[in-house]
């Protein structure tokens, strides 16, 4: 019963990876091929010879480094400010005492429920009154903090910092801040890296408010890949070589912090 058990698992792990992995292929694979195959429907399942070609072709067809590099700076300044901001806030709410804790918790996950979409008029019209639309801080600033970010981050403190040890921050003379940066940060690593890692992601995959924010000369890289769809003959080959290219800067994030950010998942999950 073990080892049928362990080729069950297996199975259904190696089931899910290849179910996530598929889109990633079926991108490459259609952006590898021309533009007649890629139009035809099913292509074969074998990547094609034109992937370098359709990638140079979406590069000369939109301002994608710029893109990129837009992207890149928006997703690393909303991610750092959500982490900062939301753990300081989710430490107040878990930790401190003060009137109307309860209640404003309350309206902070509220808040959540209202969708993005209501708010876009009023928020185009106060980044146009304070000068910012089709500026690149008009994406930034709106989200430097989150509603689930202070909800997740305050979830996580309340257990994983004892009210003993800020205690004794505090008879050892530590102010609020230095207990804070001392006692409440180093024990909110492991969360504080799952909210950065999936606000990156959420920021780098946005679409809606960047495309109303910018102008087309000063996109996100989903932005300037929507400009490839553009007129009546949808080439998906050169559409999705450019989307495989945008997926990239993920994936390295992914290798490159996977192995830190599963060691800070298991280090918050040891129990003392």
């Amino acid at each position: 019963m073990s080892r049928r058990s362990g080729f069950l698992v297996y199975g259904l792990l190696i089931a899910f990876t290849l179910g996530s992995a598929a889109p990633l292929y079926w991108s490459f694979l259609l952006g590898s091929q021309t533009k007649e195959v890629a139009a035809q429907g099913i292509p074969p399942l074998i990547p094609g010879g034109h992937f370098l070609d359709n990638a140079q072709r979406a590069l000369d067809s939109i301002p994608f480094w710029k893109a990129l590099v837009n992207s890149l700076m928006v997703s690393t300044i909303t991610a750092c400010s959500v982490v900062f901001f939301c753990t300081l806030a989710g430490y107040a709410f878990a930790k401190l005492r003060f009137r109307g804790n309860g209640p404003l918790m309350v309206v902070v996950i509220a808040t959540m429920a209202v969708p993005t979409q209501l708010g876009v008029v009023p928020l185009f019209i106060l980044m146009s009154n304070l000068g910012w639309a089709g500026s690149i801080w008009s994406v930034v600033i709106p989200w430097l903090v989150t509603a689930f970010g202070v909800f997740f981050m305050r979830q996580y403190l309340v257990d994983a910092v004892p009210d003993e040890l800020i205690e004794a921050a505090r008879m050892d003379g530590c102010s609020q801040i230095r207990t804070f940066w001392t006692v409440a940060v180093p024990a909110a690593r492991p969360a504080a890296a799952i909210l950065w890692l999936f606000t990156f992601m959420q920021v780098w995959t946005d679409f809606f408010w960047p495309l109303i924010a910018l102008p087309p000369d000063n996109p996100t890289i989903q932005v300037a890949l929507n400009q490839l769809q553009s007129g009546y003959f949808k080439d998906f080959s050169m559409v999705l070589a450019g989307t495989t290219l945008a997926t990239i800067p993920l994936l390295v994030l992914f290798v490159v912090a996977g192995r830190q950010l599963v060691a800070g998942i298991m280090q918050g999950a040891v129990k003392g």
